[in-house]
């Protein structure tokens, strides 16, 4: 109410600005405008806050801040994605997640299984710190807005996922598949779910909409036969994990490994 009636005293005062503005130009010569000058406003830390712009926008904050820092989980250790050669605790955690999650969604939609998880070590911009995990943790870890999508891929393009593993040196977070990087770096016992991949199978891979769009060169996503958006975004699926979990435990098994 009290709102609405400074709304309503702020549109009384422009409405009378407009009527004297109006009744003082009646009469007067016209004019052409020249010139326009101006000059920055650099708004730093040094800037005074307005006490009525504060006094509204921290309700709003508080709420916000509240929200974020609900606690959701607990983490008995730092996960970052710094230690690894070829995987680290935090992506191994984060394509399981979707992996187990995603896969409701889509054998509830589609029938069909997920058969493995591939997301971007780029992707992953922060730990997760050891003690309690909130929401604005995940926020943290997933600060953009990509969805959760799946793929269908021959086993050919199976292969391209190794190949480019080995190429990019890096923990691409990855999930539902394993192989060996043997001394001339090829892949070899590529296994999906625990058995041996099947060329001609078609499988179904879930990754994020950027990295499905060829981002970060994954240019085998481009064969797919089919594409499935679940409309589910990384971070709500994180949040989601974390409420359902009591403890946040870090995968140990190992999915690539060099001979």
């Amino acid at each position: 109410m009290v709102k609405l009636k400074k709304y309503n005293g702020f549109l009384k005062l422009f409405v009378i600005f407009l009527t004297l503005f109006s009744i003082s130009s009646c009469g007067t010569k016209n004019y052409n405008l020249t010139k326009i000058e101006g000059k920055q406003l650099p708004v730093t830390e040094k800037a005074s806050e307005t006490p009525e712009i504060e006094s509204f926008i921290k309700p709003y904050r508080d709420h916000i801040n509240q929200d974020l820092d609900n606690v959701l989980a607990f983490c008995p250790e730092t996960l970052d994605k710094s230690t690894g050669k070829w995987q680290t605790s935090i992506g191994s955690l984060l394509a399981d997640v979707c992996l187990q999650r995603g896969n409701t969604v889509f054998k509830a939609r589609e029938k069909k299984d997920i058969d493995l998880c591939l997301l971007n070590h780029g992707g992953i911009r922060a730990i997760l710190p050891k003690g309690n995990v909130t929401t604005r943790t995940a926020f943290e870890i997933m600060p953009f807005e990509n969805n959760l999508v799946v793929l269908a891929l021959k086993g050919e393009q199976i292969k391209d996922i190794a190949a480019y593993i080995i190429k990019e040196k890096k923990p691409q977070p990855l999930s539902g598949m394993t192989f060996t990087i043997t001394k001339q770096n090829t892949a070899k016992d590529i296994q999906i779910q625990g058995k041996p991949l099947d060329i001609n199978k078609t499988y179904y891979v879930a990754t994020n909409d950027y990295l499905a769009n060829g981002g970060d060169s994954m240019n085998f996503f481009a064969k797919s036969t089919e594409k499935f958006d679940l409309n589910y975004k990384l971070r709500n699926v994180l949040i989601d994990y974390f409420k359902e979990v009591d403890t946040v435990l870090a995968p140990k098994n190992i999915r690539i490994s060099e001979e």
